[in-house]
């Protein structure tokens, strides 16, 4: 296996990961009855799936996990508290702010895995779980996000944010 396909590894598993954490930390501040617990419990679950499928790719090909799992383990809670905190409509931004990047980010990796025709079994996860991500941004974007508290601004640092923790999860 190529480094680029252990790099996609790594970091799409990193963010699979992350994404679980956003979703604890929002339902552990919103729980049962908040205005979209249904909606983020069921992407929640989403993601675990994503996690699983790329947990078990890591093991059969080998892959070196992320370093900065820890790190991401509290940011992510972090991340996905403070937004609920601030408003269900702010949870929502940041859905829609990190599933925006991470579409971004799976479409260049599928433009290279289509180009490369090297790995079929990953450019078919990345595809299906890149078509999930986008569902949950309309979903976040139909549940309010765009009328988030300084909605401008929020998106634009998580998104910032995600870019960062995309290109540190590859190297390290």
């Amino acid at each position: 296996m190529t480094k680029d396909r252990s790099e996609m590894i790594r970091v799409d598993q990193a963010g699979e990961f992350g994404a679980t954490r956003i979703y604890a930390g929002q339902l552990a501040v919103m729980g049962d009855r908040g205005p979209h617990s249904a909606e983020i419990r069921a992407m929640a679950e989403q993601e675990k799936g994503h996690r699983a499928e790329f947990d078990a790719l890591i093991a059969e090909r080998g892959v070196r996990p992320t370093a900065l799992q820890p790190f991401w383990h509290v940011a992510g809670f972090a991340l996905g508290a403070g937004t609920a905190l601030i408003g269900p409509e702010a949870a929502m931004a940041c859905t829609a702010a990190i599933e925006t990047e991470i579409d971004e980010h799976y479409s260049r990796q599928l433009e290279e895995l289509e180009k490369d025709g090297d790995d079929p079994e990953l450019a078919d996860m990345i595809h299906r779980f890149r078509e999930d991500e986008r569902e949950h941004r309309d979903a976040a974007i139909a549940h309010g996000a765009e009328r988030a508290p300084a909605y401008p601004l929020l998106s634009a640092a998580i998104r910032l944010g995600c870019r960062a923790a995309i290109r540190l999860s590859e190297k390290l």
